[in-house]
């Protein structure tokens, strides 16, 4: 009972009609440039990531909490 390829049009017939051609076309170009993105930085070499963490390991951002109600923003 696995999904059978009509199903799987019948989605993509949904979703773009919901979204629209170009809207896709544009979101499979931003998540190309993650993946693209995502594989050049796990092939940068260990030792030059961790002189970068060395480096901005002191900037930390202070900041307090007023309220702890989440609805008081």
């Amino acid at each position: 009972m696995g999904i059978s390829i009509w199903q799987l049009l019948i989605v993509l017939g949904i979703v773009i009609l919901i979204f629209g051609t170009k809207k896709l076309r544009n979101m499979g170009k931003d998540v190309g440039g993650a993946v693209k993105g995502f594989k050049s930085a796990m092939k940068e070499n260990p030792d030059d990531m961790k002189k970068t963490i060395e480096e901005n390991e002191g900037n930390v951002i202070d900041g307090e909490v007023k309220t702890k109600d989440k609805d008081n923003v």
